[in-house]
């Protein structure tokens, strides 16, 4: 593990960690926020302290990784606790992930949703939206995103809601101002869940309106 000597890593220090998630998410004002603990580049074993320590879900961001941990990400499904891919998706990489998660939280273009369609009928997925228009960040435009909810409905992908990542910039009035792009588009197209914020900008995405966080550092520590 890359972590300094200063970050304890065993289940008890990630209950504390989740606590302190939970109190921070609480001061925000946030009710019912699930967390989902960015279990990437840890060794499987991280993955059952993330779900004896009660996270709501896991997030793993590579395909090649979350084949490599399945037999840890079977266990924590099998325990209740999703597994969601949190990071961006090759379409020749979905035959590794169908299966072995519960949501795809980072769809964001037609032939992606073509290709999950086709592999895993009734896949539960997120729209990710570009919030932003930063170069590499990945997601789809905002102004683009109900057509690509209604591509992914018909052909029979299940949308729960969008996910978006703040500006790299960590811009508090640019974090807001997309954050609240994304949630007022899950309003307008009568989704449930939205998927924004990270250990960094936490408190901004529960203002905002966030259902679930995506927490690796505030967990873990660095990597």
């Amino acid at each position: 593990m890359t972590h300094g000597p200063e970050v304890r890593l065993d289940t008890a220090a990630v209950s504390e960690r989740i606590a302190d998630a939970r109190d921070r998410i609480a001061r925000a004002g946030g009710v019912g926020v699930r967390i989902v603990a960015v279990t990437k580049t840890h060794p499987a074993e991280v993955v059952a302290m993330a779900v004896a320590a009660g996270a709501d879900a896991v997030g793993e961001n590579y395909a090649q990784e979350i084949r490599a941990k399945e037999a840890s990400l079977a266990d924590a499904r099998r325990s209740g606790v999703e597994v969601h891919l949190i990071g961006s998706l090759q379409s020749n990489k979905v035959r590794m992930v169908v299966g072995r998660v519960d949501v795809v939280q980072t769809v964001d273009r037609a032939s992606l949703v073509a290709e999950l369609a086709r592999r895993s009928p009734s896949q539960r997925v997120m729209v990710q939206v570009d919030a932003t228009g930063e170069t590499g960040k990945g997601g789809c435009p905002a102004p683009e995103v109900p057509a690509l909810v209604e591509e992914c409905r018909r052909l029979g992908l299940v949308v729960e809601g969008l996910m978006t990542v703040g500006p790299t910039s960590g811009d508090q009035v640019d974090t807001a101002r997309a954050f609240a792009t994304t949630r007022r588009l899950v309003d307008d197209l009568g989704l449930v869940e939205c998927s924004m914020g990270m250990s960094g900008d936490l408190e901004i995405a529960v203002a905002e309106g966030t259902t679930m966080v995506r927490l690796g550092t505030a967990l873990f520590g660095p990597r």
